[in-house]
């Protein structure tokens, strides 16, 4: 029996669906019973991608489909996508099922990511659907549920390159001018098949060295950084074995799979501008090799701008520009690898220009006073922090604690909490660089 376990009228508000009833919310998006004027049945899609550095022409949603598409108030559109909700003709061998577990995993990450200022899918309903699951990889038999997201697009750098696989050029062309206009809001008038590629690379190129520099400064480590979990979008989503990293460690890995630490934290920047190079291949079926190569070659500038903003967001300090702020980074970065300090008790302690006790203490050693001195004279942007509000972490004994309440007790409470903690940061933190810059004009 269908359960409702968590819906986010926050972001239903966006598309003024926090007016449904709890009845009505489970037919929609635990049945999927259309919602009005919308798309008549659901739609899966296909799409290749390397995996771990392997070429995979046999992917899609396998476990997932595109439900709506709601105009937001912003003016941008909002797909709703689901994960569990069975098997697809892309299922391959797998049951198309998603564990309890697995949807508040999502909905924790999706909301700590927002409160640290990453553009991220939203995790929009949760409905427990009462099946019992059998999983290789944690005790079952588990609980399953289906989880609907919020996004604005779920189209892939994989679904270009499954459409460069099979020599579809008019295809391609197609889709890149439809990302350009309704995932970007740029006009595509009068501009060529090699414009709309290189305008495209170049905007996909800015928003993801923003995703990037996001990524390292929340501490988040994805996990399966594969070219088919990149969303033209620019948007973090498909949350599987993710982790906040404890400590500034580079060769931290998130994923038990991952034996050659591909995606560690630290090397996240460079496994996305992989990815980006693959869309560059894909898109060279309607455009010159060397403006795409060009917009490559901006990822690194983009990223360290992105990097230097977010980092000043994150600090509570005004930004001074790119050298300044890259020479701020690698004070933190420094000053958290010497210190063994936590990440988010980091940040705290050096919040507003280090207001917190007065920047470095005695014996801190010379990271400290290099910190203290990047920041030195910097304008603080808020208040060092705010009052009966410890920094929130999601840790994974944190992660373990919330769902043992759930699986033992079915106590959903800590649960509640911790997301109503982290809402209070995320207000208090205000929106980032990397939020604020991905709001276009309302399109047309």
């Amino acid at each position: 029996m269908a359960r409702l376990r968590w819906r986010n009228d926050r972001a239903a508000a966006q598309i003024s669906l926090d007016t449904l009833s709890d009845d009505q919310w489970i037919a929609h998006f635990a049945r999927f019973a259309p919602l009005a004027d919308n798309l008549p049945h659901p739609l899966a899609l296909r799409y290749h991608g390397h995996q771990f550095g392997q070429y995979n022409p046999d992917l899609g949603d396998g476990r997932g489909f595109s439900f709506a598409q709601c105009r937001a108030r912003d003016g941008r559109w909002l797909e709703l996508g689901t994960k569990g909700s069975g098997q697809t003709p892309y299922s391959r061998f797998g049951d198309g099922r998603l564990t309890l577990k697995g949807a508040v995993r999502e909905l924790l990450a999706s909301e700590m990511l927002e409160a640290l200022g990453v553009v991220t899918s939203r995790t929009l309903s949760i409905v427990e659907t009462g099946e019992a699951l059998a999983r290789g990889d944690e005790p079952s038999p588990t609980r399953s549920a289906v989880l609907v997201r919020q996004s604005h697009g779920h189209i892939r750098i994989g679904s270009f390159q499954r459409l460069a696989y099979l020599e579809e050029r008019e295809n391609i062309e197609v889709l890149a001018r439809y990302c350009l206009t309704s995932l970007y809001g740029m006009a595509d008038d009068g501009l060529s098949a090699s414009d709309v590629a290189v305008a495209l690379l170049n905007e996909a190129c800015g928003r993801i060295a923003r995703l990037a520099a996001s990524y390292m400064v929340a501490g988040f480590v994805h996990g399966v950084l594969n070219s088919d979990n990149i969303s033209l979008s620019g948007e973090s989503f498909d949350y599987g074995p993710w982790r906040f990293a404890p400590t500034w460690d580079a060769a931290f890995t998130a994923a038990y799979f991952d034996h050659g630490s591909l995606y560690a934290f630290g090397r996240q920047p460079a496994a996305i501008h992989w990815n980006l190079g693959q869309l560059a291949v894909s898109l060279r079926a309607i455009s010159d090799a060397e403006p795409l190569i060009n917009c490559l070659n901006n990822f690194g500038d983009a990223y360290r701008f992105a990097l230097g903003a977010q980092l000043c967001w994150r600090l509570g300090v005004a930004a001074r520009g790119v050298e300044a702020d890259g020479e701020l980074a690698r004070a933190l970065e420094a000053w958290l690898v010497a210190s063994h300090s936590g990440i988010d008790t980091g940040f705290v302690r050096w919040s507003a220009g280090g207001a917190q006790d007065g920047g470095a203490r005695d014996g801190d050693g010379p990271e400290a006073a290099n910190l203290a001195a990047a920041l030195y004279g910097r304008t603080p942007a808020r208040a060092p922090w705010w009052d009966d509000a410890p920094p929130q972490s999601m840790h994974i004994e944190r992660v373990e604690a919330i769902w043992a309440a759930i699986d033992s007790a079915d106590d959903w409470q800590p649960l509640y909490d911790a997301v109503g903690a982290i809402r209070a940061m995320g207000g208090a933190l205000g929106p980032s660089p990397a939020q604020r810059d991905a709001l276009p004009a309302a399109i047309a």
